[in-house]
């Protein structure tokens, strides 16, 4: 994808958007005064509620003595650390001591003017995201699917954590937010912040994208616009295809007002009965999870020149203007769309495992019928009389209802990307083979592509060394796939244990497990059924991996198993060697090759018993509480993490320095944020890229002028989780699944593992460094507000060198 716009938002221009910039510079961080404070009464605030002129309470580890602990678990008082400082080459490198890191200091306090309201800063993202379809440089069917990508988010986002604010509405719960908000403030200002983004994208749908698209011979018309051989073989089409499937619902005193599913499109119609003159109210579910959203019609029947590619009209306008045949004898007096979304989240109490597969079906039941209604969108034109009558049928207040100027469930534009049109898409990417495992394909051995001197098995290249994966730029089906398919099939390979988050419908990691199982090895699989909107999905796996043979476990009770692990276990030469993957995203094949995941495969040894010991925990009564070389949460990555940033900043008052760099999807954690507060403040340089959610304020004076902090949003979604320590000259890197979020914390299994090989350290660091110098990027100032800065110098999108230079590493770089 080419540059987008250096602006503050989309290029209003491009887009005939005019309210883009007006939108782009408006606050999406707060809702009332409360919350909106400038950075000087902010910072103002925050030295007023500081401990000894900090920006957080002063309780970082200090025990009885006053003495603070190191990254190594030790304690000395600040004076006696400073005065025993070795030079700048001398620093200490020892492991955090896991028995320490199990019984983290109470978390620093974090003054409310210092925490950006995280639903709001969510909001930032979407926007971000639809920010690529409203720029002119992006491909136009590359822009139909960021639309989508933007209401599939929404859909989500209102589903769940709208759905929670109304909750503890409901409940009457008063607690505020990390931010100072009550849950009907949250609502407000989610409800004030939305409303302009929704008509931006319609104004982008109907003024910018459907125009564009006409020039490529592709037209999205309204049926009141096609010519009569259109209609007529639309209206044949409605009879044959669509007809038999509807069912009109009257509402009347013996008709109660129907129920309205999840996300269901429908029509409301308004009848009246020549006979008594008496109008009547009636809806029309639009089945559009069964057919084609975008009805194509024969192009031939276009009176247009040159004849267009393609023409397609909307399936619910299909619907309105045929309701005559649902209706019969009746007078169609109008018509208007309306959309419902509902609260999908499921409430699960804690049961043992067997337990818990059957409640999430009877779960997933209930959700499919749907909760509380949380958001009512209706088409603009809807007079006040109707959305009362719809408002009282699903009870809704008038703060739910949504007025949409334009289609409804916009996420249905991803089907566009069928259109065959590649230049109005990006440019194909296949991925290639890790160098490093180019000759342990087995497939290229079997069709004569590698000699059979010339190929090594997988488990050979990882003995040699430890290999780095990044997907997609490297493939999965030769890597992860080629490690597990190799271990399925090896007669050496005793056992494979993996975890499995989200996977797809038709698994080759699945079907591979399932081999293993079959050849006689012992494997295990832990299904995580509680897996938001996978559930169903991995209900299924499970069944069909027990059935086969696999020993499925669904994790520890409490908790959700989000950690991506793949441990193998070999006989060789008379003693059991193990191999390990950890990643930072799930074992799927198809989101493979659309996300940026990082994978490391290993057979250090102090790996493989971690490994061992933490599947024990996974799987029985294990009470782990320390581990060789991993950071597991809930045990020992909270405090671990925090440890690794207060050696940073002891780096930094020790005059050594101290530098530290992270790459997450969402930055939430109180207790974090406060931590890097300090850090900044003690003069740590703090560089981090966050996809999503941020809270933290960036670039406050005299509390965070050392952080800074960019957002970068492409072709593939960045998913991948790094984090950098400068460790005075001795660098420590970590990866794994877990962000910078109380659940990946404290309520998650999660598994972050160092890279210890200095080679692929050097390679990641690489990595983090372009992605801070890429000139798309959005940079966040303190007000929680993010703009892309203009650039004078050479264009360095981080993606697009990524797709050219990567080759298991970062090769001839520009910048």
């Amino acid at each position: 994808m080419t540059t987008p716009s250096k602006t503050s938002g989309p290029d209003p221009a491009a887009a005939n958007c005019k309210a883009t910039v007006d939108i782009a510079a408006s606050d999406f961080t707060a809702s009332d005064a409360a919350a909106s404070d400038s950075s000087d009464r902010v910072a103002a605030a925050a030295r007023d509620t500081a401990v000894s002129g900090t920006a957080v309470s002063d309780k970082t580890g200090s025990d009885k003595t006053g003495s603070s602990k190191t990254a190594s678990g030790k304690t000395a008082s600040g004076k006696a650390a400073q005065d025993k400082a070795t030079p700048d080459k001398t620093v200490d490198t020892s492991p955090i001591a896991p028995e320490e890191s199990t019984k983290p200091a109470e978390p620093p306090q974090l003054a409310p003017e210092l925490y950006l309201n995280r639903e709001l800063s969510w909001i930032e993202f979407n926007y971000r995201v639809l920010a690529q379809a409203l720029n002119e440089h992006t491909p136009l069917l590359e822009q139909a699917k960021f639309s989508a990508i933007f209401s599939n988010n929404l859909d989500e986002f209102f589903m769940v954590r709208v759905a929670s604010l109304k909750s503890q509405i409901e409940a009457g719960v008063s607690k505020l937010s990390d931010d100072g908000l009550t849950p009907i403030q949250q609502l407000e200002a989610i409800q004030a912040k939305l409303r302009p983004l929704l008509d931006l994208q319609q104004e982008h749908y109907r003024h910018s994208l459907k125009s564009n698209l006409a020039e490529y011979g592709v037209h999205l018309v309204d049926y009141a616009n096609l010519n009569a051989k259109q209609q007529e073989w639309l209206d044949n089409y409605f009879r044959t295809a669509i007809f038999p499937v509807l069912t009109p619902l009257a509402v009347d005193p013996s008709h109660p007002f129907p129920f309205v599913s999840n996300l269901s499109l429908n029509v409301a119609a308004l009848v009246r009965d020549p006979a008594t003159g008496q109008q009547q109210f009636a809806r029309v579910k639009v089945p559009q999870k069964n057919l084609p959203r975008f009805v194509h019609i024969p192009t031939d029947l276009s009176d247009k020149d040159p004849e267009p590619l393609v023409t397609a009209v909307p399936l619910e306008q299909v619907v309105a203007f045929n309701l005559g045949l649902l209706f019969p004898g009746m007078r169609i007096e109008a018509h208007y769309f309306f959309r419902v979304t509902r609260d999908a989240d499921l409430e699960l109490r804690d049961l043992e495992a067997d337990d818990l597969m059957e409640a999430l079906e009877e779960g997933l039941r209930k959700r499919r019928r749907g909760g509380e209604v949380v958001r009512l969108e209706v088409a603009n034109e809807m007079p006040e009389a109707v959305i009362e009558q719809l408002m009282e049928g699903i009870e809704v207040e008038p703060e739910d209802v949504y007025r949409i100027n334009g289609p409804l469930g916009l996420d249905d534009l991803m089907s566009l990307l069928s259109i065959p049109l590649p230049q109005l898409k990006d440019k194909p990417h296949k991925g290639r083979t890790a160098p490093a495992l180019a000759r342990a394909q087995k497939t290229k051995l079997e069709d004569g592509s590698i000699k059979t001197e010339e190929f090594q098995s997988i488990f050979q290249v990882i003995r040699r060394g430890d290999v780095l994966l990044h997907h997609p730029f490297d493939l999965f089906s030769t890597s992860v796939q080629e490690f597990l398919n190799q271990a399925a099939a090896d007669p050496s390979v005793l056992a494979i244990k993996m975890t499995l988050y989200r996977t797809s419908k038709d698994s080759p990691v699945v079907a591979a497990l399932i081999r293993a199982a079959e050849n006689g090895k012992q494997v295990m699989a832990l299904v995580e059924l509680k897996a938001r909107f996978d559930e169903d999905n991995n209900i299924q796996w499970a069944k069909q991996l027990e059935s086969s043979g696999v020993h499925v476990v669904y994790g520890v009770l409490g908790l959700k198993t989000h950690t991506k692990i793949l441990l193998v276990v070999r006989r060789e030469k008379e003693r059991l060697n193990t191999y390990v993957h950890v990643g930072t995203g799930n074992y799927n094949s198809k989101t493979s090759s659309l996300y940026t995941d990082i994978g490391l495969l290993t057979a250090r040894p102090e790996f493989g018993a971690d490994m061992v010991e933490l599947f024990n925990y996974l799987t029985g009564f294990s009470k782990q509480q320390s581990f060789r070389r991993l950071l597991v949460a809930p045990v020992t990555l909270r405090a671990g993490m925090e440890a690794l940033i207060r050696r940073e900043i002891e780096q930094a008052r020790a005059g050594r320095g101290g530098h530290l760099r992270a790459k997450m999807n969402a930055l939430v954690d109180p207790a974090i944020i406060a931590l890097l507060y300090e850090a900044s403040q003690a003069g740590v340089r703090i560089e981090l890229v966050v996809r999503g959610m941020c809270s933290l304020r960036p670039g406050l004076k005299g509390i965070s002028n050392n952080i800074r902090v960019v957002s970068v949003i492409g072709r593939f979604l960045e998913h991948s989780r790094l984090f950098w320590f400068a460790n005075g000259g001795q660098p420590e890197m970590f990866l794994g699944s877990a962000d910078w979020m109380p659940r990946n914390l404290d309520r998650r299994v999660e598994a972050v593992a160092p890279v210890d090989d200095p080679r692929l350290r050097e390679q990641l660091e690489q990595l983090l460094d372009l992605y801070l110098k890429d000139t798309s990027a959005w940079h966040m100032a303190s007000d929680g507000k993010f703009s892309q800065h203009q650039g004078d110098g050479e264009e360095l999108l981080v993606q697009q060198q990524l797709i050219s230079h990567w080759r298991g590493g970062l090769n001839s770089l520009a910048g």
